[in-house]
């Protein structure tokens, strides 16, 4: 089994796990209650897509957001 003769520098391995890193959630406001939510998905505050009511959303999750 060949092994490797010399040691990668630090750089070198660090170019190497530079797209590793994790990417922060975008965020988008719902046009209908003005909360965050993510972008090209339902509003999980009011239930809204595109103008439209796609769900129906309990009054007590309303309430504790």
């Amino acid at each position: 089994m060949p092994l490797p003769k010399r040691r990668h520098s630090r750089s070198r391995r660090d170019k190497r796990r530079g797209c590793d890193k994790l990417e922060t959630i975008c965020l988008s406001v719902c046009p209908q209650c003005k909360m965050p939510k993510q972008p090209h998905r339902i509003c999980p505050h009011c239930g809204f897509y595109k103008g439209r009511q796609i769900t129906q959303v309990a009054e007590e999750e309303k309430e504790k957001k």
